[in-house]
């Protein structure tokens, strides 16, 4: 095998190649390769790795959503039972507006 100094851009065949993409394994030059993840790949296999449908990502994701979803539900359920306690555990005076009277007053 040639080294990559003889090597020829796969899609521009007068210039020398740069990099070989570890996906298709076919050589290029610097302006049709970029970095993705760490890597040199080329414009091609990085547009089929983007266009993977988000169904096929991989289902850790959805189930970190969910899993968020639920906790964020049950916060919501607590604040508002605790709130709703609370409310239920102020004495029925308070709420007569005779805890603010003095004993000894014998208004209307």
């Amino acid at each position: 095998m040639r080294s990559l100094s003889h090597q020829r851009c796969f899609n521009h065949g007068a210039r020398e190649a740069a990099a070989r993409c570890p996906e298709c394994g076919r050589f290029y030059c610097r302006e049709c390769i970029t970095e993705h993840d760490e890597r040199l790949i080329c414009a091609a296999c990085l547009r089929k790795l983007a266009n993977v449908p988000l169904t096929q990502r991989g289902g850790f994701v959805g189930a970190v959503r969910l899993v968020q979803l639920c906790f964020g539900i049950l916060v919501v359920w607590f604040f508002f039972h605790f709130l709703g306690e609370t409310l239920l555990s102020i004495p029925s005076s308070f709420h007569d507006g005779t805890i603010w009277r003095p004993e000894w007053y014998e208004g209307p």
